[in-house]
């Protein structure tokens, strides 16, 4: 972050999951707290909210045993948000979860929210399944129904309203034509074009990285909707109307 303003004062860094902020205070020897009081004095600007994956323990034990537990990542976004630090929230859902686990991550989203208005977006992911050991071994289903998907953003938007304004739908992870249809499900952002994508490329997603704006506009509009430019943290910079 130090090298980043040196070049630039102005550009806005969003980084380090809960996990990582976990991983620095582990082998930093102070506590979390402290590292994000650091983070933000060295000019990191806002907070990715993965490492969620789903908000359920005994679905965690299974998909992502070695990560942090769920009191462990609410305990840092809330500290984040205390501490002026916004960040985004995820659900990768379409594995081993229940139509009820779902619930119950939206619903610890929105007490979050209620509590320290810190979200910027709620992005619901798709599980990628087609190359995953979780998938390969047996352990999940082989991902989302595109009726499943729709639920998930409609649900969302029912259950967060105007609390998590801002839901964003992922074209890398859906495809650009359904990704354009959920956009009328209750999502209002589409996202995003990526210089580099690891996650769903690794797992068997063929969408791709990059989407021209030029293109993003299109079908935004086809769908009724106006396009606009925006801020990692959901301000308005340009409307294209």
């Amino acid at each position: 972050m130090r090298s980043v303003r040196e070049v630039s004062a102005s550009i806005h860094i969003h980084a380090f999951s809960p996990m990582e902020v976990k991983h620095a205070s582990v082998n930093s020897g102070v506590t979390v707290e402290e590292v994000l009081k650091a983070f933000k004095e060295t000019g990191l600007n806002s907070m990715p909210g993965t490492a969620a994956e789903i908000l359920v323990d005994k679905v965690r034990r299974i998909i992502c045993p070695h990560k942090i537990k769920v009191a462990e990542w609410m305990r840092i976004i809330k500290a984040a948000h205390r501490l002026g630090i916004p960040t985004s929230s995820t659900m990768m859902y379409g594995h081993v979860e229940s139509e009820r686990d779902k619930a119950i991550h939206i619903d610890i989203l929105r007490r979050i929210q209620k509590s320290t208005g810190g979200f910027t977006e709620f992005v619901p992911l798709s599980f990628i399944h087609e190359k995953t050991n979780l998938y390969k071994t047996g352990l999940s289903r082989p991902g989302a129904t595109g009726l499943e998907d729709v639920k998930v953003y409609a649900v969302s938007r029912l259950m967060l309203g105007d609390l998590i304004r801002n839901l964003q739908v992922s074209w890398v992870k859906l495809g650009v034509k359904f990704a354009q249809f959920c956009l009328n499900a209750g999502a209002n952002d589409l996202g995003g074009t990526l210089m580099e994508e690891n996650i769903s490329r690794i797992a068997g997603s063929t969408s791709g990285e990059y989407l021209p704006p030029s293109e993003m506009e299109r079908i935004i509009r086809d769908c009724g909707r106006i396009p606009a430019q925006r801020t990692t943290t959901y301000e308005i910079i340009k409307i294209n109307a």
